[in-house]
């Protein structure tokens, strides 16, 4: 079976469990409390223990209001969290020519390569 089949089959994160951690990550690494979070953001603290946990979906408003509470920027915690998704589930981009030496494959990263790297973009 192909490398393509075989990544298709397992199954996708959630988006809301990722975003929940990434959340919790942000909190413990200040050492702060769900209630102080809570309080802060002006949710119900079994709200954000639920969204933590992945089992509810924040929308734009409270997942603001958390931010702010946090002091991250969204665009960051967005970032993250599209980082953490890619390690997981880095897929795999192949570009194929006519001819099988000329077979290019490189892993889709988000990321330039190295210093002195190049990327490459093909339509």
């Amino acid at each position: 079976m192909s490398e393509v089949a075989d990544r298709d089959r397992r199954p996708r994160p959630l988006l809301r469990t990722v975003l929940g951690a990434v959340l919790r990550r942000h909190r413990l690494a200040q050492g702060r409390t769900l209630a102080d979070v809570a309080s802060d953001a002006r949710v119900s603290m079994p709200y954000l223990s639920e969204l933590e946990r992945g089992r509810k979906e924040a929308s734009s408003e409270v997942l603001g209001a958390v931010c702010d509470a946090l002091g991250v920027e969204l665009a960051d915690l967005l970032a993250e969290v599209g980082r953490d998704l890619v390690r997981d589930r880095a897929p795999v981009l192949r570009l194929a020519s006519t001819t099988p030496q000329h077979r290019i494959s490189a892993p889709v990263t988000g990321r330039l390569p190295g210093p002195g790297g190049a990327l490459l973009l093909a339509a």
